[in-house]
């Protein structure tokens, strides 16, 4: 069985040893750099299945990292901060991150949020029974996990496209926050709807003519979010 990969960035020695001793634990392999430039370096030539990332790091920080990930790679990123700050956990889901953990955590906490990370990964790469679905400019592949608007494709991270397939199976019906969450993150997710909130507006700034103003997925009040059929 092929193990799992995980990269562990943080430039703190006793934390990387204390990451790996409980990932290899539980059957990951584990690679680990000690900051910025040394974990993109990393990535390129090992190409791990998932990153955990420290924020504030020497030479380039952990936001910096995620960006410019994100510029070419969809692999699940799950930020490490010692602060609490709402502002830092919007600005990393923003930036293009799976989730977020607060430092300190506990070993239990960090194995549930790398399993959430991995099964919608997992989930992300089963396929529905529909194989095409087109609704306006929008058309999504489920086969090839491919979606385009207009004809361009459009690059989505596993729990980007889940939300949106979530989304999209269920066209003209209102999904609750709480529906979404668990159904998209897990039951361990029921209140955080921020994670919701984020992953919306990115969906919709990649997909949506004007995400200002969005035709596919559009906000209930109060209740979720329902997705709208154009076609």
């Amino acid at each position: 069985m092929v193990k799992t990969r995980v990269l562990v960035v943080d430039d703190e020695l006793s934390i990387i040893k204390f990451l790996r001793a409980n990932l290899e634990g539980k059957g990951y392999e584990v690679l680990a750099a000690t900051n910025g430039i040394e974990a993109l370096q990393t990535f390129e030539t090992e190409l791990p299945d998932l990153v955990l990332l420290d924020i504030m790091m020497p030479k380039m920080d952990g936001f910096e990292v995620c960006r410019r990930l994100r510029e070419w790679s969809q692999t699940p990123i799950i930020m490490l901060s010692a602060r609490g700050d709402e502002s830092d956990k919007v600005k990393c889901l923003d930036l293009g991150a799976d989730d977020y953990i607060t430092k300190p955590f506990g070993a239990s906490e960090l194995i549930a949020r790398v399993k959430a990370v991995m099964r919608r990964t997992e989930r992300a790469a089963t396929t529905p029974t529909q194989p095409l679905f087109i609704s306006g400019d929008l058309s999504i592949n489920f086969i090839q996990r491919r979606v385009t608007v207009a004809g361009k494709e459009v690059k989505l991270t596993p729990t980007e496209y889940t939300l949106l397939q979530e989304l999209v199976l269920n066209a003209g019906k209102v999904l609750t926050h709480t529906h979404l969450l668990n159904k998209v993150w897990g039951p361990e997710y029921r209140e955080e709807r921020e994670y919701l909130h984020v992953f919306v507006r990115r969906l919709r700034a990649k997909l949506e003519p004007n995400p200002t103003n969005p035709i596919y997925i559009v906000t209930v009040p109060g209740v979720g979010y329902q997705f709208k059929d154009t076609a």
